[in-house]
């Protein structure tokens, strides 16, 4: 087994939610790290921890960032992380996998399921490391974290879904 060291610069953790019913709000979060504990050729006997941290939260609009800080959804002061704890890594085919763990957003904690796409190895032709990567995909609902936060809209429905959609791709440096 391989130590493997995520690669911040080829890295990304993002985000979307509907806004007004009508369009999306994206985002990132630019400060985060991932322990893969595992061999990224039997994936099913991985462990993965997830840590972001709140404060680095992205949407190109500082008043957005601001308030998405503050005690109306994350709570960044009394919340500065969010982490995800791997419980089981099911294969699905030979390059998807089930990743099944602990989310806690705000003091709760859920279990959810992501979808992995495990992109393989190469050689970087830079610095002649063994390189691995991965997509993450899943769907959360804020509401089940305490991010309950809206506003009525007068045409009907509300200013921001409960729906979070998660996308993430992920670079590690593999040491032998």
């Amino acid at each position: 087994m391989a130590n493997a060291k995520l690669d911040k610069v080829h890295s990304a953790l993002n985000f979307q939610v509907k806004h007004m019913m009508v369009s999306k709000a994206k985002g990132e979060f630019q400060d985060f790290d991932v322990d893969f504990n595992g061999d990224f050729d039997s994936l099913e006997n991985a462990d993965v921890t997830v840590t972001i941290k709140v404060a680095s939260i992205e949407t190109n609009n500082p008043d957005r960032n601001g308030h998405l800080l503050s005690g109306d959804f994350f709570d960044a002061e009394n919340h500065p992380n969010i982490t995800f704890q791997s419980k089981s890594v099911k294969k699905v085919s030979d390059s998807e996998f089930e990743v099944t763990g602990d989310l806690t957003i705000k003091g709760e904690t859920n279990e959810e399921t992501f979808n992995v796409e495990y992109n393989g190895k190469a050689k970087d032709p830079m610095s002649g490391n063994i390189v691995a990567g991965v997509d993450v995909e899943g769907k959360i609902n804020r509401e089940e974290y305490g991010l309950t936060w809206n506003a009525a809209l007068e045409t009907g429905g509300v200013l921001i879904g409960k729906d979070i959609k998660l996308s993430g791709s992920f670079e590690f440096a593999i040491e032998d």
